[in-house]
């Protein structure tokens, strides 16, 4: 059985509408946004304090999503800021629809993890 936080995806993570841009890839797209937003793993998205989720794409495969975000990563910032407008014109942080939609009910942030209960 898959765990139900187990999302194989492309995503990016900005701190405000046209600010920062992180794109990432992960097979476990809550997990991974939680530790972004809980500033748990060093590096950029930390740094920058990159904890809003603005853009993110499902694949069936990991192959497929690495091949995405590395050619994401090429493209320039209008190119990246289009991508997120056209579904998210407001850079709203999309973390708790896609938690819902994921099957929970209830998200609680703690100053050390996030607890996501059903």
């Amino acid at each position: 059985m898959i765990p139900r936080d187990w999302f194989i995806a492309v995503y990016m993570m900005s701190n405000r509408k046209h600010g920062t841009l992180y794109i990432g890839v992960s097979g476990s797209l809550l997990t991974r946004v939680s530790q972004h937003r809980e500033g748990l793993l060093q590096g950029f998205t930390k740094k920058y304090g990159l904890k809003r989720l603005v853009w993110y794409e499902f694949h069936e495969h990991m192959s497929a999503a690495i091949q995405r975000e590395s050619s994401l990563k090429k493209y320039k910032r209008d190119w990246k800021i289009n991508l997120i407008e056209r579904d998210n014109p407001n850079w709203d942080d999309l973390f708790p629809s896609v938690v819902r939609s994921a099957g929970f009910s209830w998200v609680a942030e703690t100053s050390s993890a996030m607890t996501i209960w059903d």
